[in-house]
């Protein structure tokens, strides 16, 4: 705080009662909702809260910390006039920050080119530009089969006890625009995720120098729930700035999602609001959409966002709020499955219920290749009829399958052994991806590719392989 600053703020000795994380205090005018608020305890401590509900000249304050300590006959609150605030820089890629905005890795503070609301204004529907060029994670289950397409939202629903982290931890070091002239950053949030879970994605950053493409910030499981409300927030305010006003194409990993809707619960408790389904506060699906909203493209502007929210699925089930309201607002969702990952294959991605809205527009020549749809289509097709032919040998004896069901088995088999089972470290080009798909189908007799048009079929279909030999 500079000297002779102080006048500008407004200053009320009136906090009346403190409940938990939240205050009330009285006698308060020109005060506006999400308004800063420090709170200045008798013996000269300061803490840090924001205004979340405004009744005439009462004014209800959520602190970022506990209240544990406060005296509140000798406390004053100050209303700072701006809401809260995000100072930024390009400097800030290769830091790791609290989910505040503070630095976490012992470094110097920022020194801000600008000062950004984290609440962040909404694009102009009109002003948006399509999202339709391809993102190559290096993942074959997500580029080859669920392609992401740059200003897209895609989310990975995952379960209790699965690797969606190494998963985000991957996506994070392989993702990567095509045209190589393109500026890439990815923003990552981590929200309500253990000290050794943060320091897993610090150390694997560091170690595969994704660090210094990449923007960190982490809210821990023992930090306060309103941070924990703010992170997600930060984090795509760090991207805005990065995108819209630094040119580049930034990829935002936010994990864990649940976690951020169970601080919104806690929070709406709190202030005693009417619950919705299952306790979740009946304004969930606006403000989940309030975060993923601001991920796109704008006409005239070179740099994008695109969004891959992380969730984990609380008894897995898909019908749950939290899955069910994000899989409204998105454009699709990358499931991962239990059953998959007993296997041993990792990612353990479900390519079966997994659906990318906006594949069809960053697929094909000039963007991948002339051959993508085609052979999408067709291992789609392929890998579930091979499944059903495995259930029903499991039914009735591999006797009752014919030939051709039992090399759809056989090629089901080996597309989750080769195709979805690449493990964590190995990043594969769209090329590369595309070519396994071909080497797999050739498991198959030529005439069940139905799929694919004859001309590609020629080209990339070599006949000195036969099938069942592949």
């Amino acid at each position: 705080m500079r000297k002779g600053e102080t006048k500008m703020f407004k200053e009320y000795k009136t906090i009346r009662e403190v409940v938990g994380p939240l205050m009330v205090v009285e006698g308060v005018e020109g005060v506006k909702y999400n308004e800063l608020v420090d709170i200045v305890n008798s013996n000269g401590e300061i803490r840090m809260g924001k205004v979340l509900e405004i009744n005439r000249d009462k004014a209800v304050v959520q602190l970022f910390e506990n209240s544990q300590g406060l005296q509140i006959s000798g406390a004053r609150a100050r209303f700072l006039g701006h809401s809260q605030e995000l100072a930024l820089s390009e400097d800030m890629l290769g830091r790791v920050f609290d989910g505040m905005g503070n630095p976490r890795d012992g470094g110097a503070p920022i020194i801000p080119e600008k000062k950004m609301d984290i609440n962040g204004e909404p694009i102009n529907p009109a002003a948006r530009d399509y999202p339709n060029e391809f993102i190559q994670t290096g993942i074959s289950a997500i580029d080859g089969l669920n392609t992401l397409v740059r200003g897209q939202k895609l989310p990975v629903f995952s379960m209790s006890g699965l690797p969606h982290a190494e998963l985000a931890a991957q996506i994070a070091r392989q993702a990567k625009v095509r045209s190589g002239d393109c500026k890439f950053a990815v923003v990552f949030a981590a929200i309500g995720i253990t000290f050794e879970e943060a320091q897993y994605f610090v150390d694997d950053f560091k170690k595969t120098g994704a660090i210094e493409r990449t923007v960190l910030f982490t809210n821990l499981a023992n930090d306060p729930a309103v941070e924990r409300i703010s992170t997600p927030r930060m984090a795509l305010t760090c991207a805005e700035y990065l995108a819209f006003e630094k040119g580049m194409h930034v990829l935002v990993i936010m994990t864990d999602i649940t976690n951020y809707a169970e601080a919104l619960r806690e929070v709406s408790a709190a202030r005693r609001e009417v619950p919705g389904r299952r306790g979740y506060p009946g304004y969930l699906y606006t403000d989940l959409a309030s975060l993923y909203e601001r991920a796109g493209r704008i006409r005239g502007k070179e740099g994008s966002i695109t969004q891959i929210p992380i969730l984990t699925m609380p008894e897995d089930d898909k019908t749950h709020p939290i899955p069910d309201l994000t899989g409204y607002i998105t454009e699709g969702q990358i499931i991962l499955s239990r059953d998959l990952y007993k296997k041993g294959i990792n990612p353990p991605v479900d390519v079966l219920p997994s659906l990318s809205r906006l594949k069809d527009k960053g697929t094909g020549k000039g963007k991948t290749r002339e051959d993508h749809a085609d052979t999408m289509n067709q291992l789609f097709a392929a890998y579930a009829r091979g499944k059903e032919s495995k259930e029903l040998s499991a039914i009735l004896g591999e006797a009752a399958l014919s030939d051709v069901d039992k090399l759809y088995a056989k090629f089901a088999e080996a597309f989750e052994k080769e195709y979805v089972n690449q493990g964590f470290d190995t990043d594969r080009t769209i090329e590369e991806t595309l070519d396994l798909g071909w080497k797999l189908m050739k498991i198959l007799p030529k005439s069940e590719l139905k799929r694919i048009r004859k001309e590609y079929i020629e080209k990339y279909f070599a006949d000195g392989e036969a099938h069942g030999k592949a």
